[in-house]
């Protein structure tokens, strides 16, 4: 029987980090391990475009040539970039062969601020096309989620989240335009943040999807999150605050009219509820109301957004998908029709952040997600109709917070009757994102879940 040799495969980022800068292990040795944990797992999971073998071997070599080790707080970390972000010697994909940009001579800033924190890049990760879907595939592989493989991983930080769950990356980049990062971290058990407005450079499509997509991360545990979050926001890491007693609010109430969370995520909601109880806060219900409005002005920028997208990559015609087609032209109906206002956003933007005012409410508590994950199939060779109603029915919770700018995450919250895992929303004012980490810090304390999907990573941990 062969000894089973120990890898950093499966540890977390902070573990990596001050193992690097301690010299208990190389950036190179750890690149490695992650490098060949990638090459077995990525062909059952598909969540990488590319992966960046030999370029980031050489990238970690480096990260081990530094002299100021001591100031890296990524120090070796292998981290994975979503694939409509420039990665410099690479194109960007953004999901699509008809929207692929060419090669990138630069790093995307965001990029740069990972590197600069002394992170490796060991490859992209597949998300759908112009990021537009709450599932992830398209004509050369499906995603798959590593809980269940019949299952998607979600969307569109699809493949970001298969990665991290599997254990192939510690922390990996992700963007969320309507969700497009807690979507994925609900779906595979995993943190995911999604910052306010204003905090961490965006550059990312046309006008930032007018305002609404902000990059953010997925992680194992918080910290990490509040590692990965310091680093995107150009900030030094700081040991978060234990929070003193909050007042939480909590709505179980659906931005869709006619749709409601199923029984596995009302039952974590009140579960999370229970345990801020006993934490100390004050928890109380509230009717959370979303006018009919919100939607139509939301469902007009998504579309609005491809539309955008497709024209600045001059991507459009026969290119692009059917389904993604029939957005890009009901984008342009809804541009004609004046349906995209500015004024709009900004008026939901101003009653949410009162909301948190007027309720002496600090945070809020929703569901995370209304149903199971879909199947993991070919989502881009169906319908838009089908595409459409799969995603709001499963993920109605996410694109309010876009609209309104403000921070938001998914944290774990259990497993579904079905084995997968289950998780909750954290939503907050301007400025709360060490806030809701915190929060999230409490929940991870009381009731730890696990940091990978059963049977991932397959490997013994150095720890």
């Amino acid at each position: 029987m062969h000894d089973i040799v120990p890898t950093w495969v499966g540890t977390t980022a902070r573990q990596i980090a001050r193992a690097v800068r301690r010299g208990d292990t190389s950036a190179t040795r750890v690149v490695a391990d992650h490098l060949d944990h990638i090459a077995r797992a990525d062909p059952e999971l598909s969540a990488f475009r590319a992966v960046r073998g030999g370029e980031a071997i050489v990238e970690a070599e480096k990260v081990d040539e530094q002299e100021d080790l001591a100031n890296l707080p990524l120090a070796g970390v292998p981290v994975a970039i979503k694939e409509n972000t420039p990665v410099a010697g690479l194109p960007t994909w953004r999901g699509s062969a008809a929207a692929r940009t060419p090669v990138a001579e630069h790093d995307h800033e965001i990029v740069r601020r990972m590197r600069g924190a002394g992170a490796v890049v060991v490859g992209v990760t597949r998300m759908p096309e112009l990021g537009l879907w709450a599932t992830t595939d398209d004509a050369t592989a499906t995603s798959r989620n590593p809980w269940q493989l019949s299952r998607t991983p979600g969307g569109s930080s699809g493949g970001a989240a298969a990665a991290v769950a599997s254990g192939m990356v510690p922390i990996a980049h992700g963007n969320d335009g309507f969700g497009s990062i807690r979507i994925p971290a609900a779906c595979c058990g995993l943190l995911g943040l999604k910052p306010g407005r204003d905090v961490v450079p965006r550059q990312l499509g046309t006008e930032d999807w007018f305002g609404l997509t902000e990059h953010g991360i997925l992680t194992t545990c918080v910290a990490d999150a509040a590692t990965g979050f310091a680093v995107l926001a150009g900030r030094r890491p700081e040991k978060l605050v234990q929070p003193g007693r909050l007042r939480v609010a909590v709505s179980l109430t659906s931005p869709v009219a006619g749709l409601r969370a199923d029984a596995a995520n009302r039952d974590a909601v009140a579960a999370t509820a229970r345990r801020l109880t006993e934490a100390g806060h004050d928890v109380v219900g509230t009717e959370l109301h979303y006018p009919a409005s919100l939607g139509l002005r939301g469902l007009s920028t998504w579309f609005a957004a491809a539309a955008e997208d497709a024209a600045a990559g001059r991507a459009g015609g026969r290119d692009l998908q059917p389904r993604t087609r029939r957005h890009v032209a009901l984008g342009r109906w809804a541009q004609r029709r004046g349906y995209v206002r500015e004024a709009d956003r900004t008026a939901w933007r101003d009653r949410m952040t009162g909301f948190f005012t007027d309720q002496r409410a600090d945070v809020l508590l929703t569901p995370a997600l209304a149903s199971t994950p879909p199947a993991a199939t070919s989502w881009a060779r169906r319908s838009w109709a089908a595409n459409m109603w799969s995603c709001v029915r499963y993920a109605p919770y996410a694109a309010p917070w876009n609209m309104a700018g403000l921070p938001a995450l998914v944290a774990p919250a259990g497993l579904r009757p079905d084995g997968l895992p289950v998780g909750v929303q954290l939503v907050g004012p301007p400025g709360s994102e060490l806030l809701l980490l915190a929060v999230a810090g409490q929940l991870e304390m009381m009731a730890p879940w696990p940091r990978h999907a059963p049977s991932w990573p397959r490997v013994d941990s150095t720890v």
